[in-house]
């Protein structure tokens, strides 16, 4: 476990406007920066960062965290190693291995139960494999040779509804499910993989955290992967990427395919530096994963899809996500295939060399960007020059490496039959693009619901965290969800007498109280409010609550004189007591 105390120093220590600007284009508005969201495509900027709390929040898809949050969200890190890296930009080391804390343990407890699962599945398919005739002929068709499919780890799951009870006499046992290998319904059980040929899936640890399977004939889908669970996340996973890292830093080039096959078909032609996504549109987690592989200046990054439509707009898809991700000294390439064709099938037809000299010829990012936008409009008329800026000012805004996009804005200008400083000028983001965020007017407070107070204290405590100190408590609605959430930000700043912002939301991190947390900051960050501000709201929030509290205190006591018309003229006085007292609003 990594110390709080380490961890604070750490987020005080790095600028948040400084990690998320390298992957995304920041503008300065008021006292915040915004730009598009790295998260979802829009073309309004809705990706807020505030410089003074630490931390950033996207008010349309809802994504927020701070530095450490965001590697692990866009650049697809483990904890550790985000702060690992976070910490060799400022010089830091990370101190020496701690006690983890008892959820910690138990959490990983559980994934190395899971894994070993996992590679006990694998086993068994893999043996199920010798005796299985028509998944070695479909395998030899394929022209895969033994060696090939025993270095990955290629099984063969059996026909058999509850094939598995072969590995797991406990087939009962809730785990199975809870690593996808075996599905519940119904008061009944039964293995999600029958009758196919099964690719293992290994995370950047070499651990199996999932499997891919090929059916053996006609059966739908023909392509299944074990669902999300603890241990694989679709998004994140690389396949082939343990066997491929030696051969890509070798060969200074990763090659992103959209099959297990063509990995396997690629790497035994010698070409062993291909990857492949795990059926998904290509994500920012796996851009990040593999330019930090490769490392040299000029080794590249080929992506390499079916020329048909479908394998046309993964391309496209792809391009997009590349775009605030791509440097100026590794290149990001595009080869689209002839339409029929895949991988798999062009290595064995034509050989390693010919598959080599295509992604040698391979399309720049650059070439590929505006060859696709050049198509779409027809730059013979002032209408069409207009669309094709129009359409790559929004692309073209994306693009965070400072000469690439250079290099592109003076290749468009000429198609656009303008100066290259109109295109900079055009394409500049504007200042304030992002909304205007403005304090919401003063409202009546008393009394309240039940929980708006304590909405407004959660805010105010997350702007500045000192004014946890002064929280009355005892004035707190039980029933308000709220209302732990404050409790618990009160014994965390008493236990830290300088928590910042960003650290409050590490400590909340994975907790029952992170939702809640994060919402009012993402209020903090859309009412613009500062410490000053914070200050004041919090108390006429303070006065609201002990308005509030003596409000229902004379409900209560006229309840009682309402009950019992035999009580003494004593609680008569106190409830003209507190309605003076709720005038005086104190």
């Amino acid at each position: 476990m990594i110390p709080d105390s380490f961890k604070q120093d750490l987020l005080n220590r790095v600028d948040i406007v400084d990690v998320v600007g390298k992957y995304v284009q920041l503008k300065k508005a008021g006292a915040n920066y915004s730009g598009l969201c790295p998260f979802h495509d829009e073309k309004t900027p809705s990706f807020t960062v505030s410089p003074a709390k630490q931390f950033y929040h996207c008010f349309g898809c809802q994504k927020h965290g701070n530095a450490i949050g965001f590697l692990m969200d866009y650049g697809g890190m483990g904890y550790v190693d985000a702060v690992k890296e976070l910490a060799a930009t400022v010089g830091m080391q990370v101190p020496a291995w701690q006690p983890r804390t008892p959820e910690e343990a138990k959490r990983q407890e559980r994934e190395t139960d899971l894994a070993a699962l996992m590679h006990q599945a694998m086993e068994f398919y893999r043996a199920q494999l010798k005796h299985a005739p028509r998944a070695i002929e479909y395998l030899k068709r394929r022209g895969l040779s033994g060696e090939t499919a025993a270095r990955f780890g290629v099984g063969y799951a059996p026909d058999d509804w509850q094939g598995l009870k072969a590995a797991f006499p406990d087939y009962d046992n809730a785990a199975l499910v809870e690593c996808g290998l075996v599905i519940e319904g119904e008061g009944k059980r039964y293995d999600r993989f029958r009758d196919r040929v099964m690719f293992p899936i290994f995370n950047r640890r070499d651990v199996v955290v999932g499997f891919g399977g090929r059916v053996l004939g006609e059966g739908e889908p023909k392509y299944l992967n074990s669902p999300e669970t603890p241990l694989f996340q679709k998004g994140q996973e690389i396949y082939g990427l343990g066997h491929a890292r030696d051969a890509m830093r070798e060969a200074g080039r990763a090659l992103v395919v959209e099959g297990y096959m063509d990995v396997l078909a690629l790497a035994q032609h010698g070409l062993r530096y291909a990857v492949a996504t795990l059926g998904t549109a290509t994500t920012p987690v796996h851009v990040t994963r593999l330019l930090r592989e490769l490392r040299e200046p000029g080794a590249e990054l080929v992506f390499c899809f079916d020329g048909d439509a479908a394998g046309r707009k993964a391309a496209w898809r792809a391009l997009e996500v590349c775009l605030p991700l791509a440097t100026d000294t590794n290149p990001i390439r595009f080869l689209l295939l002839p339409e029929g064709e895949d991988p798999d099938t062009l290595v064995r037809a034509h050989g390693r060399q010919d598959v080599e000299r295509r992604i040698a010829d391979a399309q720049t990012l650059s070439s590929y960007l505006l060859g696709e936008l050049r198509a779409q409009a027809d730059l013979a008329n002032a209408e069409g020059r207009s669309r094709f800026l129009v359409a790559a000012k929004a692309l073209v805004q994306r693009l965070n490496a400072p000469v690439l996009r250079m290099q592109v804005v003076r290749a468009i200008a000429p198609l656009a039959q303008v100066t290259p400083e109109d295109v900079e000028r055009l394409f500049a983001p504007l200042e304030g693009a992002a909304r205007a965020r403005t304090a919401p007017p003063a409202r009546t407070r008393a009394p309240l619901a039940a929980s708006t107070a304590e909405q407004g204290l959660l805010r105010c405590v997350l702007a500045d965290p000192s004014l946890a100190r002064g929280l009355a408590d005892e004035l707190l609605d039980e029933s308000a969800p709220e209302t732990a959430a404050l409790r618990s930000l009160a014994a965390e700043v008493a236990a830290d007498n300088a928590p910042s912002p960003g650290m409050l939301l590490e400590r909340f991190r994975g907790g029952a109280h992170e939702l809640l947390v994060h919402r009012a900051q993402a209020a903090v960050l859309e009412s613009q409010l500062d410490a000053e501000s914070a200050a004041h709201e919090f108390t006429q929030l303070q006065i609201a609550l002990r308005i509030r509290h003596k409000h229902r205190e004379i409900e209560a006591l006229k309840d009682r004189v309402g009950r019992d018309s035999a009580l003494n003229a004593e609680l008569n006085l106190r409830i003209k007591e507190l309605h003076q007292l709720k005038g005086q609003r104190s």
